[in-house]
């Protein structure tokens, strides 16, 4: 693990950032000595993904409404 200045930091946040991605983490010294951590959030899942909605609408009906929605802005 690396420890970098804060001033190292700001010019070179582009690669830091993908040192911590890599490594796992980096440190971050500032001048007066407060030290901080810097390590990527894992994403275990898509942020495509989205919760599904439960309704009573079958799918024919489901697509008459989206022909009905198409057919109004054509």
């Amino acid at each position: 693990m690396k420890v970098y200045t804060y001033s190292q930091a700001r010019q070179n946040l582009s690669k830091i950032l993908d040192e911590a991605k890599s490594d796992g983490e980096v440190i971050i010294k500032r001048r007066n000595g407060n030290t901080f951590t810097l390590k990527p959030i894992s994403q275990d899942s898509s942020p495509l993904d989205v919760s599904s909605v439960e309704t009573d609408f079958t799918v024919d009906e489901l697509n008459e409404i989206v022909r009905e929605g198409r057919e109004r802005y054509l």
